[in-house]
């Protein structure tokens, strides 16, 4: 369990780390996690002008069956899945099972999880989270 919570925080806390000149340069080369079970890719990192808060967006490529461990965000989280398959576990909510082409919100501060089924995924996700805060925390 304490290795799917570090995977998760690996994928999206790596995010956090990315420059706001990134938006006008190359992305970095991709980024193995968690011994090959999840590849992230920065793309952007940039100041919601006007308040106190940033957008990050990246791309994580999950392997297949998995789980990533369940963590929160300080802000929502919305995602759009390029390929594969994988179920959203959202404390609270039904199971929501997603397939390529579908897309997702994860309400601020929300306790979820993630499965991927025999395809793996590949996902698009966009944070809007407060300046300074991290990117995500892992939970029980």
């Amino acid at each position: 369990m304490m290795r799917k919570a570090v995977l998760a925080l690996a994928m999206f806390a790596g995010f956090s780390g990315l420059g706001s000149a990134l938006a006008q340069q190359a992305a970095p080369p991709p980024i193995t996690q968690g011994a090959g079970n999840i590849k992230r890719i920065p793309l952007q990192k940039f100041a919601v002008p006007g308040t106190g808060y940033e957008t990050v967006i990246g791309i994580a490529e999950i392997a297949a069956d998995v789980t990533i461990g369940r963590h929160t965000h300080p802000g929502p989280e919305s995602g759009y899945l390029l390929s594969g398959d994988f179920t959203l576990l959202i404390d609270g909510q039904e199971p929501k099972a997603l397939k390529a082409g579908d897309s997702y919100v994860v309400p601020a501060g929300s306790v979820h999880d993630a499965r991927t089924g025999s395809n793996g995924a590949k996902v698009i996700a966009t944070y809007v989270v407060e300046a300074g805060k991290p990117l995500a925390t892992p939970t029980k």
